[in-house]
């Protein structure tokens, strides 16, 4: 059977994966930047997120009937505007993220970096550590240290980064035991480079992949994991507004005001969905196995 030349229809998606795999970045990327941006442009809008008004309480959505164009998507149980809280609890959730991968990444790639490189007792103390902390129960290690210290954002950063650098220290640390091997380390060493210069010159960069990969997955797990610690009140105190505290607020008001602990639920949701998803796109791109195949 005859072929078409490789280069007739190079660079065109041909299958419905090949066209998934061109629209998950932009449909992700596109909604994380829209997240961001309104979280950045959160200032601007004309409610108070803290602002109680008991004579404008479980005001609907604006299109529900009884609702006002003044507050689109509602007011809560204090008459406060569902829209700025859930603007205003962007800027939590992904300052929160955002601190705590950034504080779990230096953290974890340097212990990954380091337990795969020298290897031995080093690797051995090191990754007892990380096998301990993974063998916890995250969420409940997260309630009691919250509990010990006191629910606040600075604590719930400090929580979170404990309870994910483990997971990437494993990873780094697996693809640093392969890279030491390799034939550039070893002419690095050769030509008198120090153990750090090697690390941070040779070894980091070839595990940056990875890492980037692993960022990409553990934001969602971060958001979920701070949304989860606030509903329980563990985790930014009130009354701040958080997508978390948004969800318990509306526990009890189902019934009467479905629109309060809906609409950061389904921020949570969409949020946890686009990052995974941009993960798992970032992995399978940057993955040399599935690039040949491709």
């Amino acid at each position: 059977m005859s072929q078409l030349p490789a280069g007739l229809w190079e660079g065109a998606p041909s299958t419905p994966r090949a066209w998934r795999g061109k629209w998950t970045p932009i449909v992700c990327g596109a909604v994380i930047a829209a997240l961001t941006l309104a979280a950045l442009a959160a200032p601007l809008l004309p409610h108070d997120p803290l602002h109680q008004d008991l004579t404008s309480r479980l005001l609907p959505p604006a299109w529900v009937g009884g609702g006002s164009s003044d507050h689109l998507l509602g007011t809560d149980g204090y008459g406060r505007d569902v829209l700025s809280r859930l603007v205003y609890g962007a800027r939590v959730s992904l300052g929160v993220a955002a601190l705590a991968i950034t504080m779990g990444t230096l953290l974890g790639a340097t212990t990954g970096v380091v337990a795969g490189y020298f290897g031995g007792w080093i690797d051995a103390v090191l990754m007892r550590a990380v096998d301990l902390m993974l063998s916890l129960p995250a969420l409940l290690v997260g309630i009691a240290v919250a509990i010990a210290l006191g629910p606040s954002t600075r604590n719930v950063v400090l929580i979170i980064t404990v309870l994910i650098f483990p997971r990437i220290a494993r990873q780094i640390r697996g693809d640093a035991l392969a890279i030491r091997h390799q034939d550039f380390v070893q002419y690095a060493r050769g030509a008198g480079r120090s153990r750090a210069q090697i690390m941070v010159r040779h070894i980091l960069p070839n595990v940056t992949p990875t890492l980037l990969v692993m960022i990409t997955l553990e934001v969602g797990h971060v958001v979920l994991l701070e949304a989860t610690l606030s509903f329980l009140g563990a985790g930014v105190p009130p009354p701040a507004a958080s997508w978390g505290t948004m969800v318990s607020d509306g526990r009890a008001l189902l019934s009467t005001g479905w629109w309060v602990s809906l609409f950061p639920g389904l921020l949570i949701v969409v949020t946890i969905l686009a990052l995974n998803t941009l993960g798992d796109w970032l992995r399978d791109y940057l993955d040399p196995r599935l690039k040949q195949g491709r």
